[in-house]
């Protein structure tokens, strides 16, 4: 049993069908998908889990696109799983992720 790490699918690649890809690069970057669950967060819900960002002035542009659609909550389990799923997203900007990472395809 390796560590366990949290993803999120966010609504825009739901909704543009990117699903398939995303659980295609999970699979690649050996990661495995122990449970996976498809929500719409509520606006509550993406308040609680972002409060941490509360201050920050990309607050309010977050919490309404998390509760803009559905989601899909992945818990995945590989060795070493935060650090390897950081690198399998790439950077938080796309324009400065990795090539073949999941924020840069």
């Amino acid at each position: 049993m390796g560590n366990r790490t949290f993803a999120i699918i966010k609504p825009d690649a739901v909704k543009n069908g990117s699903t398939g890809k995303i659980y295609d690069k999970i699979i690649k970057a050996d990661f495995r998908i122990i449970a996976a669950k498809l929500l719409k967060l509520t606006k509550a819900q993406a308040e609680e889990f972002y409060a941490i960002h509360k201050q920050r002035p990309f607050y309010d542009d977050l919490i309404n696109f998390m509760s803009s659609g559905a989601c899909i909550i992945l818990a995945l389990e590989k060795d070493n799983a935060v650090v390897s799923w950081r690198e399998t997203i790439g950077a938080t900007n796309p324009e400065e992720a990795a090539q073949g990472t999941i924020r840069k395809d």
